[in-house]
């Protein structure tokens, strides 16, 4: 399907599942009564009980001088004015015995999807939520363990965090006022903890809205096509970053870093397809990454990578 029958569907008010790939270049969309012929599970609640389950991943990260090429390929870019900030990503081999079905349903996680037998997320991260006119969204920036001392004070004291962070808030705050008036931070930089495995993160959080016409779903697919690529998992400016992304990563993220959603005829609530397992022939792989800045140090974002590769 198209974003243009995303208009169609929405137009209609029928309830659907839809799935984007990074790049907004791919696009399924399915109805809400055909989910089980077509093999694909979702699951979103902002509210669910965590479940600890025993399950660990074991993983073969990328060598640390490889991430370092890389790395240091984003901060030349940085230097020259291309790129302020870039969601650097790569994919990691894991092992596990479970199946994508099985980790679908043990997983704890605000969004959950499963599609077929070939890939499967479990995000904390919000896209867009759209109601009563008002479309909202999330932006995630800004990770520590909580298990670290003063991890609250640290996390929101620290300068390259701090303006990342902001980066991320204007980036989307523009990004809202393609498709929506009156766009303001309703609420800037707060905490949000994230079960993750042995884990617990701290995560912190803005939250920006804006006013939509009252005819917003006759335009919802053009309105999801404008948004993507997502500016919290791409960077800024959006279009030459993404540009570099695809240079330096050395892999195509495909529907990792897209976006998943459910339009139910009324309202709709989408996530950022992050902490994604992906089912290869050669095994699984999992993606995951971080913002850069000029700031950022590399072996913290090293271990940031290797940190978000968990079953939560």
């Amino acid at each position: 399907m198209s974003f243009e029958q995303i208009n169609i569907l929405a137009k209609q008010k029928k309830p659907f599942l839809f799935i984007s790939d990074f790049k907004g270049q791919t696009v399924e969309v399915v109805l809400l009564e055909d989910l089980q012929e077509a093999d694909i599970e979702f699951c979103i609640n902002e509210k669910y009980d965590y479940i600890q389950h025993p399950y660990k991943l074991q993983t073969a990260p990328i060598k640390f001088a490889e991430y370092k090429k890389k790395f240091d390929a984003v901060i030349e870019k940085i230097k020259s004015g291309e790129t302020y900030i870039l969601n650097l990503t790569q994919q990691t081999p894991i092992k596990t015995q479970l199946s994508l079905e099985e980790m679908f349903k043990m997983a704890n996680a605000h969004y959950k999807l499963r599609y077929k037998d070939k890939f499967l997320c479990f995000s904390p991260e919000k896209f867009i939520q759209i109601s009563n006119n008002t479309i909202h969204t999330f932006p995630m920036k800004g990770t520590i363990d909580a298990s670290c001392q003063n991890a609250q004070e640290k996390i929101l004291a620290d300068e390259k965090e701090m303006a990342e962070h902001i980066m991320i808030v204007d980036l989307l705050r523009n990004d809202l006022s393609m498709v929506a008036s009156h766009v303001k931070v309703e609420k800037f930089r707060y905490l949000q903890s994230i079960e993750a495995g042995e884990k617990e993160l701290l995560q912190v959080s803005s939250h920006i809205s804006g006013s939509l016409k009252d005819n917003w779903q006759d335009e919802l697919g053009t309105l999801l096509q404008t948004l993507l690529p997502a500016g919290s998992i791409s960077g800024a400016p959006k279009r030459s970053t993404v540009n570099i992304i695809e240079n330096i990563e050395g892999y195509g993220r495909g529907f990792f870093s897209g976006v998943f959603g459910v339009f139910d005829g009324t309202t709709l609530d989408s996530g950022v397809m992050i902490r994604f397992i992906e089912k290869t022939e050669d095994g699984y792989l999992y993606k995951s990454g971080g913002g850069i800045t000029l700031d950022s140090d590399v072996k913290c974002e090293y271990k940031e990578l290797q940190d978000k590769i968990y079953l939560p």
